[in-house]
């Protein structure tokens, strides 16, 4: 009797035992990564595949567990987004796409600022990833311009996608936008509108968006025979305030500048501020154009040309190249490592005054 008691819990044990992921790719004919694929609501399956793996899932009651996945893993399934910008925008728009890139899946993201100018600063990210355990990061410039922090992610173990203005590592490490073309565009515009007296606010010391987005500039004055006088570039820092100035001080010129090249929209949308103080007409009397496209740029008057960022789909691609195997068996390389930025044309340009 005792014996049968035995076999019976035994076999009660059996049948209230947790149907694992294994159970479902058997009684549903398919592969376990299959099954996931399923799970994270991949596109990458045909409806008649779908449909019967999830059947498969509700009779038998199956629940992910993605704290198992992790121990598997030896990580968790965290995404890291490490950043040292003064631009808020652009951080909210980088976690935007990573949301984006993370949405149905098991992951999660997580957002650490740091300080690039300290000398702390790779001791605090060591420490930050390996409390963490954190399954990648993406990089935000202009610290992911920084190799050694590349190489600290490679000694602990942690994946990494880089984000910047330039190709910086090989294709399943980096996401790039081509900035300096892009400029190059927006100014040539400028050019053919008839301005010659074209003003720089450039980004702050360090950031390689501010020099790739210079070189542009430069590009185009040099192809056009247009010279750059020191005095037509002032320093900015991505920041509305630091537009407000910088633009203050290239009005103070004699003859002052026609056209203004902002190397974000922040500091564009301080210089038409600043244009509205001293009574000069935006675009009459002055033509603007901003780097970005954020909000601001269609919401101020008059809308703002600018220069369309990808940074959304920039960062959804980033997060796809650190996930993507384990959430549909995608290869980092399946995900674009180039972007293009393009010129939006709005009501901020016109030809220069009549002299």
């Amino acid at each position: 009797m005792a014996e049968k008691d035995s076999s019976s819990d035994r076999g009660g044990s059996k049948r209230s035992a947790k149907p694992t992921i294994n159970d479902v790719a058997r009684l549903a004919g398919v592969s376990k990564k299959t099954v996931s694929r399923v799970i994270n609501r991949s596109p990458l399956l045909n409806e008649e595949t779908r449909e019967r793996v999830e059947a498969v899932i509700r009779r038998l009651g199956y629940v992910p567990n993605p704290q198992a996945r992790a121990l598997a893993l030896g990580r968790n399934f965290l995404v890291g987004l490490i950043h040292d910008n003064p631009n808020a925008q652009m951080v909210l728009n980088v976690q935007q796409g990573i949301l984006e890139a993370l949405q149905g899946t098991d992951f999660e993201m997580v957002v650490r600022p740091v300080d690039r100018n300290s000398s702390m600063m790779l001791d605090d990210v060591r420490a930050f990833l390996e409390r963490q355990r954190l399954f990648g990061v993406v990089l935000l410039p202009p610290i992911s311009e920084d190799d050694s922090l590349a190489r600290l992610c490679d000694e602990v173990g942690c994946r990494y996608v880089r984000m910047g203005s330039v190709q910086l590592d090989d294709a399943a490490h980096m996401v790039a936008s081509n900035d300096r073309e892009a400029v190059r565009e927006a100014i040539t515009y400028l050019i053919q509108m008839g301005h010659r007296l074209i003003g720089l606010i450039e980004g702050p010391d360090g950031f390689r968006s501010a020099r790739e987005r210079r070189l542009g500039f430069e590009d185009a004055l040099s192809t056009a025979g247009i010279g750059l006088p020191r005095s037509l570039i002032a320093a900015g820092n991505y920041t509305f305030e630091t537009g407000v100035s910088a633009a203050n001080r290239l009005f103070d010129l004699s003859p002052r500048p026609t056209a203004i090249f902002a190397s974000n929209d922040e500091m564009a949308a301080g210089i038409v501020y600043a244009a509205r103080e001293r009574g000069v007409s935006v675009p009459d009397d002055l033509s603007v154009i901003g780097f970005d496209d954020t909000p601001i740029a269609a919401h101020i008057w008059p809308p703002l040309t600018t220069v369309r960022w990808p940074i959304v789909s920039m960062a959804r691609s980033a997060a796809r190249k650190l996930v993507g195997d384990v959430v549909d068996g995608e290869a980092p390389d399946d995900q674009p490592s180039m972007l293009a930025s393009m010129l939006i044309r709005r009501g901020s340009v016109a030809p220069p005054p009549r002299t």
